[in-house]
């Protein structure tokens, strides 16, 4: 027998009917409308009720096109959240992908009853892909582990690359509409959660490297204040060496060029790129090719596609730069604006949303590509014959300065005691590619909250060594993982069914016991604002202390959980000495 429970909750200022199905098909009901949900179980046989695929915005089409996102209608019916919905734009193959793609996935293991009206911590997922690929999808975003926690989690798609990050500096594209994607999916969250066992008053930013940028800038951008409570970034920040511009027009031309747009003047770029077949949108974003988890079979693709991608003047050395799409500072263009001023700057003069704040990163985080480099002969003669301008390219920071000449030189002597690059420096390589794409920024982030903020700020490093990874060892057939790198502990979070094996209650005990560990820890912070609220065996009795500018200790998550100090401390200062905080805030 099908069981439906009617609850009326005052919601929002109107009485409002949440209509729960708790059976294979689960039925709740929004200020929106009905919503019909499956079910699906977690790693430890916890029904999971899953809704994916739910509009949060109106389908960015025609002349919503680069345009700021709609709030959606109310719709008649019951609304199909049984299947995932559509990425948004990127190449085939990432996967499937259409324009309409604004969607939300919601997961619970509890639904309001007329006897408990429930509210659960919410965390909000933002995803990784250097704004460029990537998406919510089920395959990949697997609740399986997170709901053995108490919470409500939710996955989302914003628009990527020129879609979502077109800025031509002026008001034909200001920029920046992937992030309003993001501040209109919390107002949804904060409007519509509750019918979910959500509480619209626990909200958790819990974004993956550039989803950790995103998490950050949520907190100094005035359009999300009050929409969340705490904050989490893993591997990302948006604060330290790559340049916030106030436009990307250079990025917007080659767009143009790669579909036959013109390219002389803004207005005639976004006039063009919007009667553009989305399809052809898409593919062309290959001209953009980058991905934060590279695999040997895509360094091979990106192998047969440089010649045609170096002709259209995309790629300009190996699968680099990492970063073209991302945040911009907007003018003033009639719009409220969704990033005014530099984050450095936002953060230092008290600018900036105070709540609890994680952040972190993996030991080797984005370290793989050293291996493109020294395993190929061309590039590693390009390299070494042209250091001063490859290193801007592979590092992401500014060219052709004063400041970016003095940064080139400093480079090759702290990493490479000025001897050239061959096999023997891959692991110096290694980690200057981390250093300068995710540990600097990542710490540079974690002390200016602590520093000119009043709530607690928490870091660590994740050293923990699986039998799986997004990188293997090249030569070992995917057999022999080289290092702890960017994504394996997001492994550990959510089910990745395409890269992994579902870690069951009883698989090998090395990789349970670490997801029970990592989603109690998140799960305690989305509730408490504190990951380790009480000292227990299951997180092996230590006392997580909060992050200071004068102690700076950290989690180190390896095989046990221990309490360390300055991590990667001769690193980070060398860093802090090229970048010193006065280039940002004009202050010494």
């Amino acid at each position: 027998m099908r069981r439906i429970v009617l609850v009326l909750l005052l919601f929002l200022g109107l009485n409002i009917e949440i209509r729960c199905d708790a059976s294979e098909y689960p039925i709740v009901t929004t200020a929106l409308g009905r919503i019909k949900g499956s079910t699906v179980k977690s790693r430890l046989g916890k029904t999971i009720y899953s809704f994916r695929g739910i509009r949060y915005a109106k389908p960015p089409v025609g002349n919503l096109r680069f345009m700021p996102p709609q709030p959606v209608d109310k719709w008649e019916g019951v609304y199909d959240a049984t299947k995932d919905g559509s990425l948004c734009l990127q190449p085939r193959m990432f996967g499937n992908s259409s324009e309409d793609c604004l969607i939300l996935n919601i997961y619970t293991t509890k639904l309001p009853t007329s006897e408990n009206a429930c509210k659960r911590p919410v965390i909000v997922h933002i995803h990784a892909g250097g704004y460029f690929i990537g998406g919510s999808i089920s395959t990949q975003m697997g609740p399986n582990y997170f709901l053995d926690q108490d919470i409500v989690l939710v996955t989302f798609n914003y628009r990527l690359a020129s879609m979502g990050f077109l800025s031509t500096g002026d008001e034909h594209a200001p920029g920046n509409n992937g992030l309003r994607d993001q501040v209109e999916l919390l107002k949804w969250v904060k409007h519509n959660i509750e019918p979910f066992c959500g509480d619209p008053n626990s909200v958790t930013l819990l974004g993956y490297s550039v989803g950790g940028w995103s998490a950050l800038l949520h907190m100094v951008s005035s359009l999300s204040q009050g929409l969340f409570h705490k904050a989490v970034s893993m591997s990302g920040s948006p604060i330290g060496i790559w340049p916030i511009k106030t436009n990307l027009l250079e990025a917007a031309k080659k767009q143009a060029r790669l579909v036959g747009c013109p390219d002389d003047t803004s207005e005639k770029i976004v006039k063009c790129l919007k009667k553009v077949p989305a399809e052809q949108l898409a593919e062309s974003l290959l001209g953009f090719l980058e991905r934060k988890v590279v695999t040997v079979n895509l360094f091979i693709f990106i192998q047969k596609e440089m010649d045609r991608l170096q002709s259209i003047g995309v790629v300009e050395f190996g699968t680099n730069p990492m970063m073209i799409w991302g945040p911009v500072i907007e003018g003033d263009f009639g719009k409220q604006k969704f990033l005014t001023e530099h984050p450095i700057r936002l953060i230092t003069e008290g600018n900036f949303m105070k709540v609890p704040y994680i952040a972190g990163q993996t030991k080797d985080e984005v370290g793989f590509k050293a291996f493109e480099i020294v395993d190929n002969a061309t590039l590693t003669q390009e390299l070494n014959d042209n250091f001063e301008n490859v290193a801007p390219i592979i590092f992401t920071y500014e060219r052709n300065s004063r400041q970016s000449r003095n940064v080139t030189k400093a480079i090759k002597r702290f990493y490479f005691h000025d001897r050239p690059v061959d096999k023997s420096q891959v692991n110096n390589l290694a980690e200057a590619f981390t250093d300068t794409l995710v540990t600097f920024q990542v710490n540079r982030g974690a002390k200016l909250v602590a520093r000119y903020g009043d709530k607690p700020v928490y870091y660590y490093c994740f050293n923990f060594q699986g039998r799986y990874s997004y990188f293997y060892l090249p030569g070992t057939n995917n057999t022999i993982p080289w290092g702890v790198v960017h994504g394996d502990d997001l492994s550990y979070l959510f089910y990745d069914s395409i890269n992994f094996p579902l870690f069951k209650k009883n698989s090998p005990k090395p990789e349970v016991d670490m997801i029970d560990k990592l989603t109690t820890i998140f799960a305690n912070f989305a509730r408490t604002g504190n990951p380790i609220p009480h000292v227990n065996e299951k997180l092996d009795e230590v006392k997580w202390e909060r992050f200071t500018l004068e102690s700076q200790k950290y989690l180190d998550i390896g095989n046990k959980l221990t309490i360390k100090e300055k991590l990667y401390e001769k690193r980070i200062e060398f860093w802090e000495n090229l970048y010193p905080l006065r280039l940002y805030t004009g202050h010494k």
